[in-house]
Parts: structure tokens; C-alpha cells; sequence
């Protein structure tokens, strides 16, 4: 039986951080106080006003295809999760596609926010199993400093920036994307959005003036929101394929806000030695995050390895992964 698998993996982060004493400096707020609510230190930002989003997908593929050893030609389609397009078009794909010099390469953007990873991955699946593509790279990029309020001390410690990229192949072994659920309800859109830029609310001076081009976010509701929806969809997935916290290895939770993440892992049951963290040293990079984390982690991930991913954004759009990992850590 074909199936789709991950078998390679590469990330980027941009040099620059932006710790919390330097916010403190910026913002009223101090390291307590986001270490307590949220459990971020620092986050990497992308400071040239002149590089977008896809500068770090280009970098992320660029590494992907040096690691694994595919050669540029022999990628059919690159599909690029992103709720930061360099532009409203052309799309960021295709910025990154012409970068990496992917030249038989289609490419299309996914705008699916904080999920962008588990939907772009499952659309990527679609793709191998029909037969129309071999080798898709997917690819999130997020530069989220482009849409971060640093005058909000609310919002202004939560993101940072980079880009994470896998290599999607087709298999007949038991391995890689076993299955995911994804789910979406727009009566999410007032308490998590960006106000103006889009054609329902165009850019002017009074947009600009008001703060409108930032993230707007009503913290209690999403929080609330993300952690049921996180949790039932990966408890769904899990039943589904009559599996229990014990078969599970690793569970790659989103990474928005540690609060978020304890919660969802204490209700799904799962020990803490299971559950994938690294949001202290990035923040919410938005899809970017899930296979950051997974790229970070990887020489304790080993071929088998049963894996859970779940994740929440704006829209909302929200779901869950269950993966078994293909590749072994290199020596």
C-alpha cells in the first residue's frame, strides 16, 4: 500500500535575537512576566526590512536539498505554508521555487496559519497517493516580527521568525503520514486576526494609524479554543488508529504559549519526557514551528518512531497528525 513519507528535514532561524530583557527595554512588560504566562525567553527576528519570508524558505530548502542529497531538478512540487507572503502576489512558492532553482518545480502557497504544517503536509500526502508527484517539498515560513505590535506588550513577546522544510516521498513500508484530521470554524475570525491590508479592509492612513496591519489577538478566547480543539482532535486521531499514550513516542504540540502546551498534554495523559518543546528559544513561528521542533529533536527521533502533531491558528483552523517517522539519526 503507498503511503507518504518524510525523509528529510532542515531548518533556518535568522541570527538576530530578541530576548526578554531587550522587550522589557521596548515594551512595559519584564522577563517574569511573559516567563510566567507564555514560557518564552527569546525569539530570532529577521531585522532586514528588505527580506520577507521567503529569504529563510530559501535557506531552509536550500539545506534540505544539500542533507538529503536530491538534486534541485527533481522536485516536482514545493507547496509553502505561510500567513507571511512577501506579497499579496505573486505567491512566496514561487519566490522560493525560482531561489532554490526548483526548475521543474510547481509551487503554490497555503495559507492556513498556525496549522500550516499539518495542512500543507496532508495536501502534500494527497499529491504522492494520487501519483501525481514523486518528491514535494513542504515548506513554512514565517518572518511573524513583519506583523508583531512591539508597542502591544499583550502580543509583542509571543512570535519570531524562521522557516522549516521536509522532504515528502512516496513508500510501500509502514511509515510516514498515517493518518490527520483537520477542521476549521470561521466564527473564530474577530478574536484572532490581522484588521486591515486585504481587500475588506484596504490599507489607508486611518489603518495604519489605528494599528491595524498587526496581529489582534483576544488572548482568552483563543486560549480557551486551542486547548479543547488540540486536545479532542488529537484524542480523535489517536482512537482512530487504536492507539494509546503508551504506543505514542513523541508528541509535537504547536509551539504558542507553554501554558497551551501543558495544558493539552496533562489532559491527553501524556508524561512530560513525551511531549517536544522548544518555544523558550523561538516563540510562535506560526507553521514554521511544529517542523522546527521536529528538526531540532531529530537525532532522538529514530525510524518507527510513532509520532503526534497537533496544532491551532487563526481562522480557526485547527487539527492533528499522526506520523511514523522514517529516518534514523545520522552518526
Amino acid at each position: 500500500m503507498l503511503n507518504a513519507k518524510i525523509t528529510g528535514i532542515a531548518s533556518y532561524v535568522p541570527d538576530d535575537i530578541l530576548d526578554n530583557e531587550m522587550l522589557s527595554k521596548m515594551v512595559d512588560t519584564n522577563d517574569e512576566w511573559i516567563t510566567t504566562r507564555v514560557g518564552i525567553k527569546e525569539r530570532h527576528i529577521l531585522k532586514d526590512p528588505e527580506k520577507g519570508s521567503s529569504f529563510m524558505g530559501i535557506r531552509a530548502v536550500d539545506k534540505l536539498l544539500q542533507e538529503t542529497g536530491v538534486d534541485a531538478s527533481e522536485i516536482d512540487l514545493l507547496i509553502c505554508g505561510t500567513s507571511n507572503p512577501d506579497y499579496r502576489f505573486p505567491s512566496t512558492a514561487s519566490i522560493i521555487q525560482h531561489g532554490c532553482n526548483l526548475s521543474n518545480a510547481y509551487a503554490f502557497d497555503i495559507q492556513a496559519a498556525c496549522a500550516g504544517f499539518i495542512v500543507t503536509c496532508q495536501a502534500a500526502r494527497a499529491y504522492i497517493l494520487s501519483g501525481m508527484a514523486k518528491k514535494v517539498i513542504v515548506v513554512c515560513a514565517e518572518k511573524m516580527s513583519s506583523m508583531t505590535d512591539y508597542t502591544d506588550r499583550a502580543t509583542c513577546p509571543l512570535f519570531g521568525d524562521a522557516a522549516a522544510a521536509v522532504l515528502i516521498e512516496p513508500t510501500e513500508e509502514k511509515l510516514g503520514i498515517m493518518d490527520a484530521e483537520v477542521h476549521i470554524d470561521g466564527s473564530g475570525l474577530h478574536h484572532l486576526l490581522m484588521k486591515a491590508g486585504g481587500s475588506a479592509r484596504p490599507a489607508s492612513h486611518e489603518t495604519v494609524d489605528a494599528h491595524e496591519h498587526y496581529v489582534y489577538q483576544e488572548g482568552r478566547a483563543v486560549y480557551k479554543h486551542a486547548v479543547v480543539d488540540m486536545l479532542t482532535s488529537t484524542v480523535s486521531v489517536m482512537k482512530r488508529n487504536g492507539l494509546t499514550v503508551d504506543d505514542v513516542d513523541w508528541l509535537v504540540p504547536h509551539q504558542a504559549n507553554l501554558r497551551i502546551i501543558e495544558a493539552v498534554s496533562s489532559r491527553a495523559k501524556f508524561p512530560e519526557e513525551k511531549v517536544l518543546v522548544n518555544i523558550q528559544d523561538h516563540g510562535n513561528t506560526s507553521a514554521a514551528s511544529i517542523p522546527l521542533c521536529l528538526d531540532e529533536y531529530k537525532n532522538r527521533l529514530h525510524k518507527g518512531d510513532k509520532i503526534m502533531m497537533t496544532a491551532f491558528g487563526a481562522g480557526f483552523t485547527w487539527g492533528a497528525m499522526y506520523l511514523i517517522w522514517a529516518i534514523d539519526p545520522k552518526e
